[in-house]
């Protein structure tokens, strides 16, 4: 159904000009009626000096007035003070006439206690009436009356003729002023009215198109300047700081979903009501894993027993909303099919929480394996301190010990030091791979020349077992890397060779293949091997085959597990093997770059 607008500016210029028409109409009703007013009073006042002239003149006969002494007297000064057309009365206090200049009708006339000019002036001391006939002339007169003495009243009247009437009649140049300042001050309201009425639909387009989202394109310049259009401004400038803000936030709540999807934990963003806000994939993995079902909905996550902690704590924060210093988060450790996760779930200030899911079952192995290796490194560090201070001890407490004895033991001393500072060289070596190998240098490293290099100083090891190294590798291999932890691989894998192969065996060490990225090597034996079980876990740290005979034999234990980190830090993989015709083969990769 279609409905009659009228505009802002329309509505005000019609509401404030009814106000002021209205105001002017009584100001006008109000002028002119006093200026009527004015101009009878200024008509009594001459009426009323004529009637004081004629008191004086029967003044002295005030106290025997009658009619035949009043009239010859009255008679004789109207005619020598002549106006013309003047009729004059006069009254006693109690309404008699006693005297008339109509000669006609003077015994005719009835009381005159009633007339209105009559009852003003017994009370007040003069009155007069406007434009009233009279009963025994049949004239409408102009009267004024004043009361003398106490004793009679003087009334004077002058016909209500046209000339009466045109001398009583207001003065009308206040009405065209009062006219010409409401015809220019319309103009001055509606001008106004206008500019503010164009202001206000300005800002009032404005508000429709920010409400409905739509390009805003207003120029500050186009608004009045005044008190509205400064307002005005300032409003815009406030919307499009706004529009800004939401934009950035906007983006800002993009950037947090992509990162939430991305992240390595899962994550659920609920409201008051466990109604999904944002939730990621992991967040639905792992609470698959959890509960060992598919889950239909997302909610139905809180129906999950594992979560059951975690649900009755929601349940009982919803229950009291503002709990002051009440807990607002909760973490639980749930185990599941060989995996461990930690929950946790956070109370925000308006009753909305969110549940994170992390899988920290590797953050656990490697707590297992750092706590498994701090007892490993005890342990090893642990032996040669207790024999250096056995044999320190023997000799220290033994008066007549013979010197062959105590250099005996001061040689075992020295072995065993020699032995101490090799495993804490190879813990500082694999505590820089694993902490800091963003720092290790890297330089062009001639791989062929650390071979030659590493069989030139274990030549007499290699005799002493009767091992013949073979170096199949060509002249010159060259490759991104770092010269000592590239020097550690082959020469912690030949003194490996050199402990535990055996004695009258080959060591073969060649380089089988390369491609764009890769050298491939293979470092075998012919010695006694390792058992299958065992090959896993030769690169662990501190692991031995054998270990009462790695400990007499003098190993730190870690030669392999800094050769697998070495590697791996070189970009390449490294695996150990059983050769078919006897021996150990470890095969492994290096990134050219």
């Amino acid at each position: 159904m279609y409905k009659l607008f009228m505009p802002f500016h329309w509505k005000l210029f019609v509401s404030i000009m009814a106000l002021f028409l209205a105001f002017a109409a009584s100001f006008l009703t109000f002028q002119y009626e006093r200026e009527k007013r004015y101009k009878a009073e200024l008509l009594n006042q001459q009426l009323q000096d004529y009637n004081n002239r004629l008191h004086e003149f029967l003044y002295p006969y005030k106290d025997s007035l009658s009619h035949e002494k009043v009239d010859p007297l009255l008679d004789r000064y109207i005619m020598q003070h002549h106006i013309n057309e003047l009729r004059v009365t006069v009254i006693t206090s109690d309404g008699t006439v006693i005297y008339d200049s109509d000669k006609e009708n003077i015994h005719s006339m009835d009381n005159h206690l009633g007339r209105k000019e009559i009852q003003t002036a017994l009370k007040d001391g003069t009155g007069f009436d406007i434009n009233r006939q009279s009963k025994s002339t049949g004239i409408t007169y102009f009267y004024s009356a004043h009361y003398y003495d106490r004793k009679f009243i003087i009334r004077s009247a002058l016909p209500y003729d046209v000339n009466l009437i045109k001398n009583l009649k207001a003065d009308k140049r206040f009405v065209w002023f009062t006219v010409l300042s409401t015809l220019l001050l319309t103009v001055v309201f509606f001008t106004f009215t206008k500019r503010l009425g164009m202001a206000v639909r300005q800002l009032r387009n404005f508000a429709l198109r920010a409400d409905r989202n739509e390009p805003i394109s207003v120029s500050l310049q186009s608004f009045p300047h005044n008190e509205l259009g400064e307002i005005s401004q300032h409003i815009i400038q406030i919307y499009k700081r706004l529009h800004e803000t939401k934009e950035a936030l906007y983006i800002e709540r993009e950037k947090l979903i992509t990162h939430l999807q991305i992240s390595r934990e899962g994550l659920g963003i609920f409201d008051a009501n466990k109604k999904e806000i944002l939730v990621n994939n992991l967040f639905t993995q792992y609470s698959n894993i959890i509960s060992d079902h598919n889950l239909e909905t997302t909610e139905a996550v809180f129906s999950i027993p594992e979560l059951k902690d975690i649900t009755q704590f929601i349940n009982h924060s919803r229950q009291r909303p503002g709990g002051g210093q009440e807990e607002k988060r909760k973490a639980i450790t749930i185990s599941k099919d060989g995996r461990i996760f930690n929950v946790e779930c956070i109370i925000f200030q308006d009753a909305s929480f969110e549940i994170s899911i992390n899988d920290i079952s590797q953050e656990e192995e490697q707590a297992r394996l750092k706590r498994q290796l701090t007892q490993n490194i005890a342990h090893e560090l642990k032996t040669p301190v207790s024999s250096i201070q056995g044999y320190l001890e023997t000799i220290v407490n033994t008066e007549n010990l013979p010197p062959e004895k105590q250099k005996t033991f001061l040689e075992r001393c020295y072995a065993q030091s020699n032995r101490l500072a090799s495993l804490l060289r190879d813990i500082s070596v694999l505590t820089r791979m694993d902490e800091a190998p963003g720092l290790i240098d890297m330089e062009t490293v001639d791989i062929a020349a650390v071979i030659r290099r590493i069989a030139n100083e274990t030549a007499l090891d290699l005799e002493e077992k009767h091992i013949t190294l073979v170096n199949m590798m060509p002249e010159k291999l060259e490759t991104k890397g770092n010269p000592s932890l590239i020097y550690s691989i082959f020469r912690n894998l030949t003194d490996n060779a050199i402990a535990y192969a055996g004695t009258g065996i080959n060591v073969t060490i060649k380089c089988f293949r390369e491609d764009d990225n890769y050298y491939y090597f293979s470092f075998a034996d012919t010695g006694v091997g390792v058992a299958p079980e065992h090959l896993t876990r030769l690169f662990e740290r501190f692991y031995r085959v054998d270990k009462g005979r790695s400990r007499k034999i003098g190993g730190t234990g870690l030669g392999l597990a800094i050769v697998k980190n070495a590697v791996l830090l070189h970009g390449g993989n490294i695996s150990a093997k059983n050769n078919q015709d006897g021996g150990l083969e470890f095969i492994f990769t290096l990134a050219k770059q």
